[in-house]
This record gives structure tokens, sequence and C-alpha cells, in this order.
């Protein structure tokens, strides 16, 4: 397992990544801004699971998408390495985000 972040400038996202060793995402985060707000905490495993269960579209509203292809394919992005720790704590906080109930339109 690698874990590591990195920045997309024309959209200011931070994009955090834990890929195995087949170079697949298995979870994805991402943070918006100069607040970093939560847009997207994303597991594969979570996502096919929805999938398979016909739940896809639900699950991908609430948590967004990882990547389509494997990292060995990706072009012009620089990588920050992360700790296994530093990962677990935007993933976690990302989720609890996410997850919160949110007060409704006006």
């Amino acid at each position: 397992m690698q874990w590591f972040r990195s920045y997309w400038d024309e959209e200011d996202i931070w994009f955090y990544f834990e890929v195995g060793a087949d170079d697949w995402v298995i979870r994805q985060v991402e943070l918006r801004g100069i607040d970093r707000t939560p847009i997207a905490a994303a597991s594969l495993a979570e996502s096919l699971q929805a999938r398979d269960g016909g739940t896809y579209a639900a699950y991908a509203a609430a948590y967004g998408e990882t990547a389509g292809l494997p990292v060995s394919q990706w072009e012009g992005h620089d990588v920050m390495p992360l700790t296994r720790d530093e990962f677990e704590d935007i993933w976690t906080t990302a989720r609890q985000i996410l997850e919160a109930p949110h007060p409704p339109e006006l």
C-alpha cells in the first residue's frame, strides 16, 4: 500500500489517495478550497458493492468516485507522500463531514 496527495490548482482541490499493490486507488478523498471542504471520500470496495446492489448512483452522489485508471497510467501529477496515519485522519474527518445531516436548502 502507498498513500500520497496531489494538488489540482485549476479547481483548487487536494486529492488524497490510498493505492494498492496493483496501482488501483482503494480509497480517495477530495478537499476543495482554502477551507479544504470535503467533496469526496470514496472507497473502491464500497462503490463496487453499491454497483452490485443497484445503489451506485446514490453512493457516488454521497461519497464521489475513485479514480478510473490505475496510478501507473496517470500523467502530469506531482505526488507528495503521506503516512498511513495522515491518510486515515483525513479519511475519517472527510467521511464524518459527508455523513453528517445537512440542513434543508432554503
